[in-house]
């Protein structure tokens, strides 16, 4: 099985000491579940600074992939740029993988849009998990939450990378932004890479972002350089004249160390005020 699949995903940290360790201000773990299967699916989320404090205020929300690893990499690289003003504050939400799922299984399954013969994992689950979000997550968070449905941003890496690659082909306007890191477009023979593509009606940004030695040259067992760049190209040519795309190729990162920049440099391209 392929090392970049399986990250490692840490337990939340914060910026504030508590007596059982860490904690992440204004945050909170709710977990929803998806009717059709039953599986249970945490989520993380956290409110902005001046929330409390403008009740009529809404805000726009960005949705994560991943959330034990990237809810903590969001919420500590958006806290300085959002409480300063040099960054629009937003909700920010992590999507977790499903309860009593065991290591990548969760992720393989709902990240992945075809189902692939040669693997022992369940996969092609990615239409299901976006109907779970559009149709759950969704809801919930814009009933229980002063959000924006008409900002969305999505954020997904490797796996989560290609999840919204699929969604953007597929329910494009789901999210007024994607935020694409070092997207597995391998997965299945370059599956996506065939796959049709459904026009947005509205305005978005997409924002697409590899690390230079993400290739075997550099030990990586997939070129994601070369995928990427394919990628973009597709997006380029075939998602229409609504989408603004911005590619990026990381200097000196690696698949493990990518995405922390990805993320902190789409956001403020997204979000920035500066």
């Amino acid at each position: 099985m392929r090392f970049f699949i399986f990250l490692a995903f840490f337990v939340l940290s914060s910026f504030a000491f508590a007596n059982k360790g860490f904690e992440i201000p204004r945050s909170t773990i709710v977990e929803l579940t998806e009717p059709s299967s039953g599986r249970v699916y945490p989520l993380a989320i956290k409110t902005p600074r001046s929330y409390q404090s403008n009740p009529n205020r809404k805000y726009p929300v960005i949705y994560l992939t991943d959330a034990w690893y990237s809810f903590q990499i969001a919420s500590g690289s958006t806290r300085f740029p959002m409480n300063s003003g040099a960054m629009e504050e937003a909700i920010i939400v992590g999507i977790s993988y499903s309860k009593r799922s065991k290591g990548a299984v969760s992720r393989v399954r709902d990240y992945t849009q075809s189902k692939a013969a040669s693997w022992k994992m369940q996969t092609g689950n990615a239409p299901g998990h976006a109907k779970f979000i559009r149709e759950v997550v969704f809801p919930y968070i814009e009933a229980k939450y002063r959000a924006k449905p008409s900002q969305r941003t999505f954020i997904g890496n490797s796996l989560g990378g290609l999840f919204g690659a699929y969604m953007l082909f597929n329910y494009p306007d789901m999210f007024s932004s994607y935020i694409l890191g070092s997207p597995s477009v391998w997965f299945n023979n370059d599956h996506i890479l065939s796959s049709s593509v459904v026009k947005s009606k509205l305005p978005i940004k997409v924002y697409l972002s590899v690390g230079r030695l993400e290739s075997p040259k550099f030990g990586e067992q997939e070129d994601m350089v070369s995928g990427a760049k394919k990628l973009a190209e597709k997006i380029s040519a075939q998602a229409g004249s609504n989408i603004s795309l911005k590619f990026n190729i990381i200097h000196g990162a690696r698949h493990a160390t990518a995405f922390p920049t990805t993320l902190i440099q789409g956001l403020d391209w997204v979000y920035g005020t500066q």
